[in-house]
């Protein structure tokens, strides 16, 4: 760590942005081991007050405060470090990116899983990183089986996406298809609108869901398979924009599906 001392000769801007970093790595310390050392938070402690002299306003300096009393449970200073952490990023014009976060679990137990047998996912050239670690992430939590990815879907072991599935690539099993959705015996339904809303689809007790591309949805193929066998399901929504992220309802679908088979 930076003495605190050269610390306050840095220009302002380099100071708040090493600063930030500093209470970036205290927070994931706090989340991992559970406990700061007496000397971390002193340390905090004299950089909080190093802080507080630098004109934050008074909502702002409350979490300030916070840290260098060092009173708080875990939990609480946990909650406090971030909202520093947040206070630098934004007085430094930076904000905090995706990737960025973090969330301590560690490895997962495969025996902690409840599976049900069957539901099964199909992810169609589903592009962004973040949203296949999400949708892996999701399937784990509401019990899918084995996710199926297309050709072009990307690839799961990317960095990001695997930052957002937080170890459901490695618990939850997963194939990439070397042709097409004909390679899958199904049988199919869709996440696409058009559909049967979510309230009265029957979800079948085994089948593949297919969600498909952000920007074109299922394509003509995978929706034909789908309309021959079970049907499409559709969320209903209620804004201006009238669509959702397809992490998100691809969420909402495998909640509902599972809902359905407790």
């Amino acid at each position: 760590m930076i003495p605190l001392y050269k610390l306050a000769q840095l220009p302002r801007s380099l100071k708040l942005r090493k600063a930030a970093n500093l209470v970036r790595g205290a927070q994931r310390r706090l989340m991992t081991e559970g406990e700061l050392s007496s000397r971390e938070k002193d340390y905090l402690a004299g950089l909080m007050e190093l802080l507080a002299g630098e004109g934050f306003p008074h909502a702002e300096a409350g979490a300030l405060n916070a840290v260098r009393a060092g009173c708080s449970g875990a939990g609480e200073l946990l909650r406090d470090l971030a909202a520093v952490y947040q206070i630098l990023l934004t007085e430094t014009g930076r904000f905090q990116a995706d990737w960025d976060f973090y969330e301590a679990g560690g490895t997962l137990d495969p025996s902690k899983r409840r599976v049900f047998p069957g539901m099964h996912v199909y992810l169609e050239d589903i592009r962004s990183p973040y949203n296949v670690g999400s949708m892996f992430r999701a399937a784990e939590s509401f019990g899918a089986e084995k996710i199926w990815l297309s050709p072009l879907c990307a690839d799961p072991r990317h960095k990001r996406a695997e930052r957002t599935a937080m170890g459901c690539i490695d618990v939850l099993p997963w194939e990439r298809l070397t042709t097409s959705i004909n390679d899958l015996a199904g049988p199919f339904f869709a996440l696409e609108t058009g559909g049967q809303p979510l309230a009265e689809f029957p979800f079948p007790q085994q089948g593949i869901l297919i969600a498909g591309s952000e920007e074109l949805g299922v394509s003509p193929q995978a929706l034909a398979a789908a309309d021959a066998c079970l049907g499409r399901v559709s969320i209903q929504t209620y804004g201006a924009k009238g669509s959702l992220n397809v992490s998100v309802a691809f969420g909402i679908v495998m909640q509902a599906w599972a809902a359905s088979l407790v």
